[in-house]
């Protein structure tokens, strides 16, 4: 089959490689159809290079057909329509009963101390290969595939794999009060639908900062009130207080993560990791490793007092300055953590089976084959031409 394979910094490369096969009775073998490329999945591409090899198949958000079922599986059949979560988590242990699928007792990576294991995501998360290829082996296929219909395009659906439960979890986090206000930091495709979500559910305001001409439009056309950060700067605080009667947003959806604009010589540490010999590249990442904190402070700075932020972008640092100080004397509340995909189900399902209030249907803006994968993630890093949101579709 052919599949995305990292191959070093910056450089992904679609290859021919061995399909994937029924390992354990449990397994279903699906036939991808559509595969989101994720924000994190440039994490890959920029910095977690030493926790990958090259040859490993990237992505994890995926859907598509059942194409195999192990000889256990009893709720699937062949010719089912599956969205695959981005969690690999088995649905029986005891965190996953508690709703924490990314925490999963069955698949955690004890190796190096995380919690559950995901498709296509280094080492750190067990180095299992990913769904921007043309098939994909899905452990536990009674419990974590969620079957689709058959009608509908499949981004009505694909963004079950992680943007939507992404999203949501980021809002149900933030803890926004009944006609509250929440700033959502980042408008790429977590942070744009997260504050889709936040509308949908009451939100009285919703202010979105980013500083990409077509992400700003795009939310403003959604009734997000829209900040340029190359504007206002350092000034973005107030202007927010200016917006909330003085006192910030009753919340902020931290949707940047690590790579906040703002702190270059932060981003080039970042990289250095990369160029390094395995071992080296892995023990400077785990024990010295830094984030930009830029996305953080600001959410420090334009929440009220007494507010929540809720963390949805990826962090990855070890030594991280976090302004402890400004956190307590604010008496803000802080959540977060990867998504827990079928924690969310139930809520979101019902939106995309009758109707469309999220948008899901034109949420991406580019659809390419998975050829043209290598060029997309290319495209989508240096946030050129107006990429928020790309889904590959492998075929043969």
């Amino acid at each position: 089959m052919r599949a995305l394979t990292w191959h070093g910094h910056r450089d992904v490369r679609v290859d021919t490689v061995p399909d994937p096969r029924i390992v354990d009775p449990t397994d279903v073998i699906v036939r991808v159809t559509s595969s989101g490329i994720c924000g994190s999945d440039l994490h890959l591409y920029e910095v977690f290079g030493p926790f990958l090899d090259p040859g490993d198949i990237l992505g994890h958000e995926p859907m598509g057909i059942v194409e195999e079922v192990g000889p256990e599986v009893r709720n699937l059949k062949v010719g089912d329509r599956v969205v695959v979560p981005f969690n690999v988590s088995c649905g029986t242990c005891w965190t996953c009963g508690q709703g924490l699928q990314s925490q999963c007792e069955t698949t955690q990576v004890r190796e190096y101390g995380t919690g559950a294991s995901l498709f296509g995501y280094t080492k750190l998360y067990g180095q299992v290969p990913g769904g921007q290829a043309e098939f994909l082996r899905v452990p536990f296929g009674d419990t974590l595939p969620i079957k689709v219909g058959q009608d509908a395009p499949d981004q009505r659906y694909l963004y079950l794999s992680d943007v939507l439960p992404t999203a949501w979890q980021a809002v149900a986090y933030a803890d926004v009060p009944p006609g509250g206000t929440v700033t959502v930091l980042g408008l790429g495709p977590i942070g744009d639908m997260a504050a889709r979500i936040a509308l949908h559910k009451g939100a009285s305001k919703v202010i979105g900062v980013d500083l990409v001409p077509e992400r700003l439009d795009r939310a403003r056309g959604r009734g997000v009130e829209v900040l340029n950060l190359k504007e206002h700067g350092k000034e973005l605080g107030d202007r927010v207080r200016d917006l909330t009667d003085g006192r910030g947003t009753d919340a902020v959806i931290d949707a940047v993560g690590m790579e906040a604009h703002g702190a270059p010589l932060t981003k080039a540490a970042q990289k250095i990791p990369g160029f390094l010999p395995d071992a080296v590249g892995q023990k400077m990442m785990t024990k010295a490793g830094m984030d930009s904190m830029a996305a953080f402070d600001t959410a420090v700075d334009v929440v009220r007092r007494g507010g929540t932020i809720s963390l949805s972008g990826v962090y990855g640092g070890a030594v991280d300055p976090v302004p402890m100080f400004s956190l307590f004397d604010k008496q803000i509340q802080l959540r977060m953590g990867q998504a827990n995909v079928w924690r969310w189900v139930e809520d979101i399902l019902p939106l995309l089976d009758d109707a469309d209030p999220l948008g899901v249907d034109d949420f991406a803006t580019h659809t390419l084959p998975l050829e043209d994968a290598p060029e997309a993630y290319k495209t989508f890093q240096d946030k050129k031409d107006g990429m928020i949101k790309a889904v590959l579709t492998p075929g043969r």
